[in-house]
């Protein structure tokens, strides 16, 4: 009866240890959670909020003066904002695709056992992991030999194939095709090109779609690249956009000649800091809206990929 009370004291001892972790686990996730809400909560505040209530009042998480003034702004800036966000859909699209058929190509070859140059490709795909050119030698490609300058590729080339997401696919393919499958479909007289987009990549959504995310939150985030090589404001993307914002707060007046009014009566009149923060919520809200539907993809390819081989 002694070892009895014992075993069911450590017992309970153990279940209050295991829900004491399992609160302060919970507690850690929500405050993470709060970390990653609170400041675009804050973003959307300050873009409903008058430009007079943020002068006066500075930032609050709770508008003290609502206004959708800067959300007219922008929808008064039609044409600007329309073409802006066109580059920045173009270039996404047609990034991610491209990106998901080399890097998945490229991460299948790799993963082949018998392919004879996967030795040498390997160490060319992990090496610049570790080491790179330089920003001046990219330039250079880019601009002088390539001539991507003023090129709406020079938003999508850079950016198509990276080391680690080629890592990624060439450890799922190996950890998750069977050799015997490629080997039978072999057998039967199938090419590799018929193998892979036949037999690989319908069983491969999970990877797929890990890529594809990683490569369109890239495309749909990235700045630098318009930064470096975009000289024509026809160009800018939405992310340059709003770069050209932070950096310049009289970046939208540069097309007052064209709407008919004066650069000092536009320059008055704009929302300032509202401004700012409601072309960030407009970058955001289309990544929000696209993430849910990948996310079960993305999880499960991410571990297999990340984890296994």
């Amino acid at each position: 009866m002694k070892s009895r009370a014992a075993y069911e004291s450590g017992l309970d001892r153990f279940n209050r240890i295991g829900t004491v972790t399992n609160w302060t686990f919970h507690l850690i996730f929500i405050l993470l959670a709060l970390a990653c809400l609170v400041p675009v909560l804050v973003v959307l505040s300050i873009s409903l909020t008058s430009e007079d209530s943020i002068r006066h009042d500075g930032y609050r998480l709770i508008p003290a003066v609502f206004s959708g003034e800067a959300y007219q702004y922008i929808a008064r800036q039609g044409q600007m904002i329309t073409r802006a966000l066109g580059v920045s859909v173009l270039v996404t699209a047609v990034g991610t695709v491209l990106g998901v058929v080399l890097t998945t190509s490229m991460g299948y070859v790799l993963s082949r056992p018998n392919y004879k140059l996967k030795g040498l490709l390997t160490w060319v795909v992990f090496i610049p992991m570790v080491f790179n050119g330089g920003l001046v030698s990219s330039y250079y490609i880019n601009s002088n030999l390539l001539g991507l300058k003023d090129s709406v590729w020079a938003l999508i080339l850079p950016l198509a194939v990276s080391s680690f997401n080629v890592i990624i696919c060439k450890t799922f393919f190996r950890s998750t095709i069977p050799d015997a499958l490629i080997e039978s479909a072999e057998i039967d007289g199938a090419g590799q090109l018929r193998i892979y987009c036949s037999l690989v990549l319908p069983i491969s959504l999970p990877v797929l779609a890990t890529i594809g995310l990683f490569l369109c939150f890239a495309y749909w985030n990235d700045w630098f690249q318009s930064m470096l090589y975009i000289d024509n404001q026809n160009l800018y993307s939405l992310q340059a956009l709003l770069n050209s914002l932070m950096s310049n707060v009289d970046a939208l007046a540069k097309n007052a000649s064209s709407m008919g009014i004066s650069y000092a009566e536009l320059v008055a009149t704009m929302p300032k800091e509202s401004a700012r923060m409601a072309v960030a919520i407009v970058i955001v809200v289309p990544v929000a809206i696209v993430y849910p539907f990948f996310q079960r993809y993305f999880i499960s390819g991410l571990t297999v990929g990340a984890v296994k081989g």
